[in-house]
């Protein structure tokens, strides 16, 4: 395949928010990744995961950064705190009852730098299930996320939300199975959607780049683009190759610890989007 400039936005700096990893464990089972018998080494994971903080910061990116808590392990995955679009927040509210609080210390930090915050009243896993790609939102369902919250989020929002169900209960979050690449295409895992969902995104996006088995396994969709860099998993090597056909230059950072939780690099990474000056 000849060599192809990615489609959609222009190049530009990113705003986002993580949670380093201080307090990393795992001490309970709350997706298949998850194995209390498996020790964890929460130092090794911090590097990692400034690493990670870096790479965007090279980039030209802005990373804020919230403070971890005590008692809550998977804070670190910052996507999950929260969707924001145009400066407006919706917040999340975790189906677990072990990451409950992780919504509301997510919440109060944007409170508290001004940021207008809604209070979600039906359940979703912020940008875990929520996905904008351009002027629409993909909202995964089926493991964690609510389908009543992807009409909470439209009505809020005011953005279409088109919603895509999960069946395999490795790729619990959206994030896991489908990474936005530009405003206008997406990578994505067929396997990971129902029947109908996959015609859903052969429609959208007839273009899209095709996972491999390989890549998913490898939490390769956990990925990251700013419209020209993609950040991504190691292992997913058939996924950067394709990547690079299609003119992104792919990025390889190895977040091998946090994967013992269920994450990559985009559950790490909370994108700030703020409001459109008109």
């Amino acid at each position: 395949m000849r060599p192809t400039e990615p489609r959609g936005e222009s190049p530009m700096a990113r705003h986002y928010l993580m949670c380093e990893p201080r307090f990393f464990t795992v001490s309970y089972e709350i997706n298949p990744w998850m194995d209390r018998t498996r020790p964890t080494d929460a130092s090794l994971a911090v590097r990692q995961w400034q690493r990670l903080r870096d790479t965007y910061r090279d980039l030209g990116h802005t990373v804020d950064e919230i403070e971890p808590i005590d008692g809550l392990p998977d804070m670190v995955f910052a996507a999950n705190g929260a969707t924001v679009v145009d400066g407006v927040v919706y917040s999340a509210r975790f189906r677990h009852p072990e990451r409950e609080a992780e919504g509301p210390a997510y919440q109060k930090w944007f409170a508290d730098r001004g940021y207008v915050t809604h209070t979600a009243a039906r359940t979703n896993e912020g940008e875990g299930d929520l996905l904008v790609v351009g002027d629409v939102v993909l909202a995964g369902t089926g493991f964690r996320t609510d389908p009543a919250a992807h009409a909470e989020a439209q009505e809020l929002f005011g953005r279409p939300v088109i919603s895509l169900e999960l069946v395999d209960p490795r790729f619990y979050h959206l994030d896991t199975a489908l990474a936005p690449l530009t405003a206008d295409n997406v990578a994505y895992y067929p396997p990971a959607f129902s029947p109908g969902s996959r015609r859903v995104l052969e429609q959208l996006y007839p273009e899209a780049v095709i996972a491999s088995e390989r890549d998913a396994e490898a939490l390769g969709l956990n990925a990251v683009s700013d419209g020209t860099h993609v950040v991504h998993a190691p292992d997913a090597v058939d996924l950067a190759a394709q990547l690079r056909e299609r003119g992104f230059e792919t990025l390889a950072v190895n977040t091998s610890e946090l994967l013992k939780g269920g994450g990559g690099a985009k559950c790490c990474t909370l994108e700030i989007r703020e409001a459109v000056r008109r």
